[in-house]
């Protein structure tokens, strides 16, 4: 919902406002033959467009205005920054124009009962022996081939590209290590070394795919120059004691302890994966039961947190978000307009949960907030203090065990 306020400023208080901004504006105005800040006001007004006054005397004036629309309405659940207009300006007076949103009315549906079950969690021995065979190759070291290059090797090449006989952008390359059957470079060039051996020059020839990035690349034949300088062939370590020693985990000294560990390990993640799943297919439900008008700045806020969190994301990668534009050739607008539907999504589910909160009249007391903020702060091996100056206060603390609340009454009742 909106709220429009209007806050106007005429007569003998405008006029005041004006005078308060031309002291302002003539303290450092320079006029030949006179000291900053005290040439005639006359004089000041020829170069000082009056419009500019009356702007700087609005500007001057909102700050005010806003205090008073915010003490006027403390009462109001607003979910957006207050929006400001200049609805009139001109020498008789200003008036603005504040826009307000304020939380939707939730009309809830149903939300108990729902008959969402969750997936059961079952682990095959299939799955166990794939992880056991992924920590072996995670374990596994390399030595120098004198055979020749087999799958799974790693061939470390020069090499340079060409095409239509010269040499292109990009195409070259010294001492990369390369593990055939990776699909690391182009389709059919690791399959043209399987067979020869170290010290030889090979011609290989391959053909860009169509959507290639680089244009003039796109479905280009062309022709690696490679020389193999050394291969290295992968030495993947038995299930022996010396490898139960290097996992470095506990009880762990047998295939069978390292099977039963490897199984609890999926389980978990198996169990976790599981029950967001079906909290997810629980707030779908109950969020298509509700109604609800969500206002576009809830929305526009909500994408605004999650650009942030993508930049965050890209910086641990080391890449900058200017960049990620660049090389996607997208912008900011382009990034909100694919993130719209999914924050719609995350702002319908939280009003949602606020509104069952309300509707199941539920409650957090302070010693109930405060007992979670140490759990959680020994939990990130924090201080409660730092904790809750990094969460945002106790307040927020009670927020989120609401949340939580009501979580568990939409599991209670399916």
């Amino acid at each position: 919902m909106k709220k429009e306020i209007s806050k106007k400023l005429d007569g003998a208080a405008w006029e005041k406002q004006i005078e308060k901004a031309y002291e302002k504006a003539s303290k450092n105005f320079k006029v030949d033959g006179f000291r900053p800040g005290h040439a005639p006001k006359d004089i000041f007004m020829k170069k000082y467009k009056e419009e500019t006054l009356w702007m700087d005397a609005a500007e001057n004036y909102i700050e005010d205005a806003y205090k008073e629309v915010m003490e006027e309405n403390k009462d109001l659940e607003l979910v957006a920054q207050p929006k400001v207009e200049i609805k009139s300006l001109d020498k008789n007076g200003v008036e603005f124009v504040f826009t307000l949103v304020t939380k939707p009315e939730v009309k809830l549906g149903k939300y108990k009962g729902l008959g969402i079950k969750k997936e059961e969690t079952t682990v095959t021995k299939e799955e166990i022996e794939k992880a056991i065979e992924e920590m072996r190759n995670h374990y596994a070291d390399y030595t120098i081939k004198t055979g020749k290059i087999e799958n799974g090797d790693i061939a470390v090449i020069d090499f340079e590209g060409f095409k239509d006989g010269a040499a292109f952008e990009g195409g070259k390359g010294e001492n990369y290590s390369l593990t055939i059957g990776s699909n690391t470079f182009i389709p059919g060039f690791e399959d043209q070394l399987i067979g020869h051996e170290a010290g030889e020059e090979v011609d290989v020839n391959v053909t860009f795919p169509e959507d290639y990035h680089a244009e003039n690349l796109k479905g280009a034949k062309v022709t690696f120059k490679v020389k193999i300088n050394t291969v290295k062939e992968k030495n993947i370590p038995e299930l022996d004691k010396d490898f139960f020693a290097d996992l470095g985990m506990e009880g762990i000294d047998s295939k069978e302890s390292l099977e039963k560990q490897v199984e609890e390990n999926i389980k978990t993640r198996k169990d976790y994966d599981n029950e967001n799943k079906y909290i997810d297919a629980l707030l779908d439900v109950a969020t298509d039961n509700m109604e609800v008008e969500v206002p576009e700045e809830m929305v526009y806020d909500e994408t605004s947190r999650m650009l942030k969190r993508y930049e965050e994301q890209l910086g641990m990668q080391g890449i900058k978000l200017e960049d990620f534009y660049k090389f996607t050739k997208s912008n900011e607008e382009d990034l909100r307009e694919k993130m719209k539907d999914e924050a719609l999504k995350v702002v319908k589910q939280r009003l949602l949960l606020e509104a069952i909160v309300k509707e199941e009249s539920l409650e957090v007391t302070d010693e109930e907030a405060e007992h979670e903020a140490e759990h959680l702060a020994g939990h990130y091996n924090m201080s409660k203090e730092d904790f809750l100056k990094e969460f945002g206060g106790l307040e927020a603390v009670k927020y989120d065990s609401l949340v939580r609340k009501a979580l568990e009454i939409l599991k209670e009742n399916d």
